[in-house]
């Protein structure tokens, strides 16, 4: 019920009733009295007695309840000033008569009663009004005090529920701050009686009553929150010692302490076998043992201080009404939660009207409880004590109920009971959701239903990890929640229960939350794997646990100390001495062991072996004593009787039955004791026999094989002057007594049957810890420690939701677990865990169509219309497009059902596309994916051969449906419906994002995708063709990183190549891939140039038949490839790859138009020749211009093509001579252009002896031009020889050769001009040399060479005579050698004529070609005057001229 903020005084229930209130004018309220006066007497005139006159010995006329009524009806008109100033006493007191009158009838005190709740109501009845407070009390003593004649029941239960309505209106007033904490408490206690009367009455009147107390209680704790912490709480005392609540399972007796009940039943049958007898409310009417059952109000205010009971109502009565609602929990169900008693015997409607009052109350006070430190004891303690009582209840109503109010406990004031929050999930929740413990199926869904709303708190699962798992002393309750919900999740031998489905919700909301908080955590703090020195890890403290800056790395640090404990702690209940050593050596414990770090080490450590532990500490050597002593002075005995010290004590570890061991154990205890409570014991002697004693008395006490039990009396007389010769006082050796006998301590370890119940000892050590224990730590919305709690829940939270997907059959449940596996996918990629992840996919594909034996058909329907296949299909495909850069082997299952969707043939047309792909083959396949009035399935064009040709599926009788020899019927409606909504569902999967996008992944990812695309592809044909196109495609989209992945894609190409020997698709894939990849990377990737073109070498190693077959297409992509990215291409390297595939086409008939294109695209005008490519461009035209393929047109322009590249080289010379200044660099690149241009001339000379006419000349020609072109080339003086050498002399010779063999049928005229275009050649390249030469020791050797050619030339005859041509022209060419030689002065006379001499050398060859030509070029005119102007003996003769 909601309520309004108001100032601290006010009412806040009041606004949910301001439509009762009425605002009357002064004339208006006196009628309204007035009114009610006469209602009241007309009721009370219906009855004889008041109706007729009558003479009594007073003589009054009237009775004085008349008279009073009329008195005020005088009195009311009279009243005009303002009715809060007129005193309520005396317009209500009229009334109250009236109720307390024994002799009216139930008619009349019913409308009394009326009256006064119309009054209340009143809007003049508030604080302003005088003596309002007086009022209020006034009314609430006269209704507790209600008599009335029975005088049927339905009038006797009227007049109870109006009690209960003007009680209620007395709290809901605006007036209620007027009622005192001892009218609150009256309230409180008339109501209850109520109730209690009401069990024998109709149920209405029940049900009114109990709603009544609940909005009286809702009333009363919603001003909590207004009341200032610590108001009137100074005058209250509320028992806080350790174990106030005497915990005693299987005791019936009552209990008479304050505020406690003794038995509500016994208030159930009042009057109810007289029902004409006098109804009468107050407690004067109960039994003296109901007066227990109230909420004490006199004795109250005796024993808390008049003034805090007589004060306005606030914190004194609060605490009164909590602590005697915590008491009604002790009566009932105490001698029944232990499994020895009949748990049906029970009514368990008290404990639930209870704990549903209890609930109210925090509902409504909420956090402010805390503020106020008697209630909170209360809670900590009496409250607390009860509900883990009552959540062993066997009735799953009242564990539902204590749950409930656990829940509020942990929303409101979880800080506060961080103990006894740990005791409740580990005593009572998680034992009871065990099945094992002997719970009932109801219980345990209960308990269940608890933990998964515990779960759904967003914070819930982090506190519970960093207060308890995180915490030495605590259990690990996150891992055994987790582990209890995943073990429950599981159907096992039977079919799924709402049970497994509630316990799925768990661990998905466990799941969900970690997800929803991803990326607020802090940095992650690394915990060192080992201890750098010993610490003493009891003592670690968080400077500040309100920050996570601090607690996050402090509760990594002690998990981790607590692994290593656990791990010593199972070693040491094996073998304590190996234990002790590993704890050394993880620097747990020191070096040199000493009994403080062994002591707190037992006391500290969860999971010790309490026998093993008892054994040690009882043993005689003297180390182990030590331990004993330090492990004593442990514990903190202050405040607490001998008798709950030694539960605490003892129940840390199993006392032996052995008397010496006992005996040291005890001397050990008292000493403890001793020296912190010697208040009543004069020594530790003293300690040590009681304490002995009580040992005694326990076993006495519950020990089955003793018949005889010790009495109180036998038990105080066994302790006489024990106390230094003196006697303990009775009293206190008397509640040892009964403490013993009805609570025993229980010193045996749990059997593991039934449940393990909360004892007194455990109870005790609940409370002691909780006083110890370190700050609850509140956690926010980051997730600081999700990491830490994924790793311990993913993998139970994946196993189990498998399975429960596996055996569902609601669409809501299969959701619910699709969206626990994608919280559990996100929380994998967040945190890097890709094993996890992996298994996440290798569940979802289980549940695909994919990789069950189902036909085509069968998939295609079943992913249509299965709701678990289709989302298990979606969430893979989403974790693979959301989560990709985590996964890593399940992309191996992602694949195979890629693969197995390519074969059903309903993936999108695109899939294998990158993302440089033209735009209008995008846009057309998109269109494709459009459906058409008539649907067909459009199958991939990049793999017509992966199609089988033949299927008996619909889909293969839809693709072959215009098959004339297909007899087989088209697929029905339903059928194509189906393919239709199954590639509809496949569509929005974004198949094609998980390779388009693949450039975003992760390389550790990429890597796996490329493995796993090449391990998929070995199945058949089709699956490793379609496996290729992804390959390509990734590799296409991820060329910013292509070195990544380059060598094993080119790899698995390069085996695909060599291993295919006849013409197939997937060769053809591999092939074009590879191009396909260098076309679009080339541009982008200069720096890969070499390392992309080399791969493209494996076009040579194809096989003949597969070389052939795809050789024109081959040419065609090289095109491409050479026309968008030959400036791209800078070294040799590349290059050669490039040039050796055009080479090869140049013999193909199909291909070698489109390779001579791509050479001429290079060489044309020099436009992207280079020095590095100039050689094997060279060697390629020279292919071209050798094949007969093709038009004899394209040899002359391959011819053509090398001697223009002659200006490249001028080109390349010039730039050099003008950008180098060094000699020996400028030297280096000469000698390599003179290199080239010595390569073209060899290319052009292979070409001139051509058996084609126009080739063969025409190529002569162009080697004239490309020796010509050597003027503009730098070329060292050596390298003319070489040309002639290996080039111009061998050609004349083999021109020779090759005319003379041609002559033999016919002497062609173009076989006479080869031979004049020859000669030409020779005598324009020594002319064109000459000048560089003629100085060269060589020249003369060279020289004759010419002379001997020319000779030879004029000399051969064919078929029996000369060429004519020839004899014409070597004489004029040699005449104009001569003269070019004469002018240069390279030949001039020598003195010494008969000598061997250059010039007679010159002479004798031309003399044999043409005598005539001395004369012609030297006259003798000439000789003569060159003799006498040289006529000097001393001369040398003319220098240069020797051979």
């Amino acid at each position: 019920m909601g309520y309004q903020n108001h100032p601290s005084g006010s009412n806040s229930f009041h606004g949910e009733f301001k439509r009762c209130h009425s605002k009357p004018s002064k004339g208006a309220v006196a009628s309204m009295i007035n009114s009610e006066i006469g209602a009241v007497l007309a009721v009370m005139r219906r009855n004889v007695r008041w109706g007729v006159r009558y003479i009594a010995d007073d003589d009054q006329l009237e009775h004085s309840l008349i008279h009073s009524l009329k008195e005020l009806r005088k009195q009311i008109f009279s009243w005009q000033s303002n009715w809060q100033y007129v005193d309520p006493r005396l317009y209500i007191q009229p009334f109250l008569d009236v109720i307390l009158s024994d002799e009216t009838g139930a008619p009349i005190t019913g409308v009394a009663l009326s009256s006064v709740y119309k009054i209340l109501t009143l809007e003049v009845f508030t604080l302003e009004t005088v003596n309002v407070g007086e009022a209020m009390h006034i009314i609430v003593d006269a209704v507790k005090s209600c008599r009335f004649e029975v005088t049927d029941p339905a009038s006797e239960e009227v007049v109870l529920m109006k009690i209960l309505q003007v009680l209620l209106a007395c709290v809901k007033s605006k007036a209620s701050n007027g009622l005192s904490n001892q009218d609150i408490c009256t309230i409180v206690n008339t109501c209850l009686r109520v109730v209690h009367q009401s069990s024998s009455k109709s149920e209405l009147l029940q049900r009114i009553a109990r709603h009544t107390m609940h909005e009286l209680i809702r009333c009363i704790f919603s001003q909590l929150p207004f009341i200032s912490p610590l108001a009137n709480e100074c005058e209250l005392h509320v028992d806080n010692k350790v174990g106030t609540v005497d915990w005693d399972p299987n005791s019936g007796e009552k209990r008479v302490e304050n505020g406690n009940i003794a038995s509500i039943s016994d208030t159930l049958g009042t009057d109810k076998d007289d029902p004409s007898s006098e109804m009468v409310i107050p407690e004067t009417d109960l039994r003296n043992d109901e007066k227990k059952t109230e909420v004490s109000d006199d004795l109250n205010a005796a024993a808390n201080g008049e003034n805090a009971m007589m004060a306005p109502y606030g914190i004194p009565c609060m605490v009164e009404i909590f602590h005697f609602l915590c008491t009604l929990l002790n009566v009932g169900e105490n001698g029944e939660v232990n499994s020895r008693s009949n748990p049906i015997a029970f009514d368990e409607d008290v404990p639930l009207f209870a704990l549903g009052l209890i609930n109210s109350a925090i509902e409504l006070g909420g956090p402010s409880f805390r503020e106020h430190p008697k209630l909170l004891t209360l809670i900590q303690d009496d409250l607390f004590c009860n509900l883990m009582q009552f959540g062993m209840s066997m009735s799953p109503l009242i564990l539902s109920t204590v749950c409930s109010i656990v829940l509020n406990l942990y929303l409101n004031l979880r800080t506060e009971l961080k103990v006894q929050l740990e005791a409740f999930f580990s005593y009572v929740l998680l034992r009871i959701a065990q099945s094992k413990h002997g719970s009932s199926y109801q219980q345990q869904e209960v308990a269940m239903e608890a933990l998964v709303d515990l779960c759904r708190q967003h914070t819930f699962i982090a506190e519970v990890f960093a207060n308890f798992d995180c915490d030495i002393t605590c259990s690990n309750v996150f891992e055994d929640v987790s582990n209890l919900l995943s073990k429950n999740a599981f159907p096992v031998n039977g079919p799924l229960s709402a049970m497994h489905i509630l316990a799925l919700d768990g661990l998905i909301s466990m799941v969900q939350g970690m997800a929803e908080r991803v990326g607020e955590e802090l940095p992650a703090s690394d915990v060192p794997t080992h201890e750098e020195r010993y610490e003493e890890f009891w003592t670690v403290r968080c400077e500040n646990y309100g920050d996570p800056n601090f607690w996050v790395p402090f509760v990594r640090k002690v998990k981790h100390i607590k692994k290593k404990l656990m791990l010593g702690a199972d070693r040491f209940n094996r073998d304590p001495n190996k234990g002790l050593q590993y704890l050394q050596g993880v620097h747990l414990l020191p070096e040199k062991l000493d009994p403080k770090s062994v002591a707190c080490f037992f006391r500290y450590t969860c999971g010790l072996d309490k026998n093993v532990m008892g054994d040690f500490l009882g043993n005689h050597d003297q180390f182990c004593i030590q331990v004993l002593h330090e492990f004593a002075k442990t514990f903190d005995f202050q405040n607490m009787n001998l008798a709950t010290a030694l539960r605490l004590f003892v129940g840390t570890f199993k006392l032996s039955g052995e008397a010496q061991k006992i005996h040291r154990v005890l001397e050990a205890f008292s000493e403890r004791y001793y020296e912190q409570s010697p208040h009543i014991l004069i020594d530790k002697d003293a300690a040590f026999v009681l304490a002995y004693s009580i040992i005694l008395l326990n076993t006495d006490q519950h020990n089955a094989q003793v018949k005889t039990r010790m009495t109180e009396e036998d038990f105080i007389r066994n302790n006489r002057t024990i106390n230094g010769g003196a006697d303990l006082p009775r009293e206190y050796l008397s509640e040892i007594y009964h403490s013993i006998r009805h609570s025993e301590i229980q010193m045996d370890e749990d059997k593991g049957t039934g449940f393990q119940l909360m004892t007194a000892s455990r109870w005790i050590s609940v409370i002691y810890k909780s006083k110890e224990t370190s700050p609850y730590i509140q956690c926010d919305a980051a997730s600081h420690l999700d990491r830490d709690m994924f790793y311990i829940v993913s993998g139970p939270t994946i196993a189990a939701t498998s399975v429960v997907f596996e055996q569902a059959e609601q669409e809501d449940v299969l959701r619910r677990c699709i969206d626990g596996l994608l919280a559990i996918a996100k929380l994998s990629a967040y945190y890097h865990l890709n094993s996890v992840l992996d298994d996440l996919v290798v569940s979802l594909c289980k549940f695909t169509p994919f990789f069950a034996p189902l036909s085509a058909d069968e998939a295609v329907l079943v992913l249509g219309e299965d709701a678990r296949a289709r989302m298990a299909t979606e969430a893979v495909f989403l974790i693979a497009n959301k989560y990709g850069d985590y996964i890593s082997a399940g992309w191996k299952n992602i694949l195979e059902c890629v693969l197995s969707l390519n074969k059903l043939h309903i993936l999108p047309d695109h899939i294998a596309s990158d993302a440089a792909d033209d735009p209008e083959l995008s846009t057309s396949n998109l269109e494709q994916e459009k459906p058409s009035a008539n649907p067909v399935p459009v199958v991939s064009q990049s793999q017509p051969s992966a199609m089988p040709r033949k299927s008996s599926s619909f889909i293969g009788r839809f693709l072959l449906s215009f098959d004339s020899e297909e007899t087989k019927p088209l697929p029905s409606e339903e059928e194509l419906a189906a393919y239709k909504h199954a590639r509809g569902i496949v569509k929005d999967c974004h198949i094609d994002s998980i390779f388009s996008d693949s450039k975003f992944l992760q390389a550790e990812s990429l890597q796996q995708l490329v493995n796993s695309l090449i391990r998929a592809s070995g199945k058949d044909e089709a699956s490793s063709v379609f496996c290729l196109e992804l390959l390509i495609a990734v590799t296409l989209n991820n060329r910013d990183r292509i070195l990544l992945i380059w060598p094993t894609v080119y790899e698995h190409i390069l085996g695909i190549v060599q291993l295919t020997l006849t013409p197939c698709t997937l060769v053809e894939k591999a092939v074009f891939g590879v191009l396909k990849i260098c076309q679009r990377l080339l541009p982008y990737k200069e720096n890969l140039t070499d390392e992309l073109l080399k791969s493209l070498q494996l076009v040579l190693k194809l096989k003949a038949k597969v070389a052939d077959a795809y050789c024109e297409r081959i040419a065609q992509e090289v095109v491409r490839l050479v026309k968008a990215n030959a400036s791209h291409v800078r070294s040799r390297t590349g290059w050669r790859t490039i040039i050796s595939l055009l080479s090869i086409t140049a013999r193909h008939p199909e291909a070698s138009e489109a390779g001579f294109e791509a050479l001429r695209f290079i060489m044309s005008e020099g436009a992207h020749l280079l020095p590095s490519n100039y050689e094997l461009c060279l060697d390629a035209a020279s292919h071209f211009a050798e094949s007969r393929v093709g038009e004899v047109d394209r040899s002359i322009s391959a011819i053509d093509l090398m001697s223009n590249s002659v200006f490249c080289l001028a080109r390349w010379s010039q730039e050099a001579k003008n950008s180098i200044g060094e000699t020996d660099a400028m030297m280096k690149l000469s000698e390599d252009i003179g290199k080239m241009w010595l390569k073209l001339v060899k290319n052009l000379k292979k070409v001139c002896l051509d058996q084609r006419d126009e080739v063969r000349n025409h190529a002569i020609s162009m080697l004239q031009r490309a020796i010509a072109g050597a003027d503009g080339i730098m070329l060292p003086q050596p390298l003319w020889f070489q040309c002639f050498d290996s080039a111009v002399f061998i050609l004349l010779d083999d021109v020779l050769t090759f005319s003379i063999e041609n002559s033999r049928k016919t002497l062609k005229k173009t076989v006479e001009e080869t031979l004049v275009l020859a000669t030409k050649l020779m005598s324009k390249a020594f002319l064109q040399s000459l000048q560089d030469i003629s100085q060269q020791p060589s020249f003369c050797r060279l020289w004759v060479g010419v002379l001997n050619r020319l000779e030879t030339y004029m000399s051969t005859e064919f078929r029996g005579k000369r060429s004519e041509k020839v004899n014409e022209l070597i004489p004029e060419l040699l005449k104009n050698t001569l003269l070019v030689m004469k002018a240069t002065g390279v030949l001039l006379p020598g003195d010494d004529i008969g000598s061997d001499s250059f010039w007679q050398l010159t002479w004798l060859h031309v003399n044999k070609i043409s005598p005539s030509l001395q004369s012609e070029v030297f006259p003798q005119e000439e000789l003569d005057q060159f003799q006498r102007r040289n006529a000097k003996p001393e001369d040398p003769p003319v220098p240069g001229n020797e051979v």
